[in-house]
């Protein structure tokens, strides 16, 4: 049958719109574990949303701080006091967290899994120990200080969906969460059922679950940051043309599973670190290489909500689990803030959660080098 160019033409163009537009292609966020030769451990990792910018503030939870579940019929969900302080980023100006690491050093993200998290039904009768997927990192956070206690905590809660106001659906999500001891879960709902991973090697992106993401990796075995040896063939001599042939076939695109693999290559090959701190350096390059421009590539539709964005990849942090200190850039100013989460003390924040701008000025914090007369 001979083909109609202008009707393939036009069917590629409708399938790179429908998956343009839809939500797994504006979510495309990586994250990452390093763990320096010392044992010290930095956790990191990008956020990518396309659609809007989500005007991110840091959010500060004092010890104490009281916690209500969400529920679908907005009922009282499961109450609790904060036992932990808290820092992290919260999510679309509310005080739910996407990432963030408690005055133990325990870390958790939020990731999107839209298309595979498939949460338990709600029942108003169990509403007193139920939350909602916008809840799970607060909980964890400020109530954990082990993945032991992560694992029993989240076998004892109903996590249900509840639509978010500004997406119109609710936050199809899973998690990473790692211990300063440099161990990492990955806690995923499928088929209404928790299920909790071992992650031995701190890495997470987004669809589909996070076992078929490490059998892939099968697909790879091929890749070296050592370049195959020169080949005679027939007397000719063939050598690898520059470096990084041992890499030939990593994928470059941005769906969660070239993602996936990528990081795995970058972090198994990270040139080695002595300490936590110099850690920070090597995971901020890594996460650089997951940087999204704010175009069709990451699926942004929506140019009347996007002009005073610059990137899809909004934000990057870096969080020192052994030393309690978090970094940061954001898509307006590339230079890394810290904050020294061991010298707060949580016990005198009050009663109230203390947010923070990312970015005073949104605009990039730049170093003039011209020589003065």
């Amino acid at each position: 049958m001979k083909l109609n160019k202008k009707m393939l033409i036009t069917t590629l163009l409708g399938i790179l719109l429908l998956f343009g537009t839809c939500e797994n292609s504006v979510f495309a966020c990586t994250g990452i574990r390093l763990i320096a030769t010392d044992g010290g451990v930095v956790y990191g990792r990008t956020m990518e949303w396309g659609k809007f910018d989500m005007h991110t503030r840091i959010a500060i939870f004092p010890r104490g701080y009281s916690f209500v579940g969400l529920t679908p019929d907005g009922e009282n969900g499961k109450k609790w006091k904060a036992k932990y302080g808290v820092v992290g980023l919260e999510l679309l100006g509310k005080d739910y967290l996407s990432d963030g690491m408690n005055e133990e050093g325990l870390a958790a993200g939020l990731f999107y899994h839209q298309g595979f998290a498939s949460y338990p039904s709600y029942e108003k009768e169990k509403a007193a120990n139920t939350i909602t997927a916008i809840d799970v990192a607060n909980f964890i956070l400020s109530q954990f200080s082990t993945l032991d206690e992560v694992r029993q905590g989240m076998s004892k809660v109903r996590v249900v969906p509840v639509v978010e106001e500004a997406l119109g659906i609710p936050i199809y999500a899973h998690w990473m969460v790692t211990s300063p001891e440099g161990e990492s879960i990955v806690i995923e709902f499928v088929n209404g059922e928790m299920k909790i991973f071992d992650c031995p090697l701190g890495v997470i992106t987004n669809a589909p679950t996070y076992d078929w993401h490490m059998t892939n990796l099968r697909n790879y075995l091929n890749l070296s940051a050592v370049a195959p040896p020169d080949k005679k063939i027939k007397d000719l001599d063939f050598k690898p043309l520059g470096g990084g042939s041992g890499m030939i076939g990593l994928p470059g695109d941005f769906t969660p599973p070239s993602r996936f693999v990528r990081a795995v290559a970058w972090t198994l090959t990270a040139r080695p670190t002595q300490t936590s701190s110099e850690t920070v350096y090597e995971v901020f390059r890594i996460l650089d290489n997951f940087n999204v421009p704010l175009g069709a590539a990451e699926g942004s539709d929506s140019p009347g909500k996007t002009g005073t964005m610059r990137s899809a990849t909004q934000w990057t942090t870096a969080w020192n689990l052994s030393e309690q200190v978090f970094y940061y850039h954001t898509q307006h100013n590339r230079r890394v803030r810290t904050m020294d989460v061991k010298a707060l003390d949580f016990s005198k924040l009050g009663n109230d959660i203390l947010y923070l701008p990312l970015d005073k000025n949104k605009r990039q914090d730049l170093e003039d080098i011209t020589p003065k007369k």
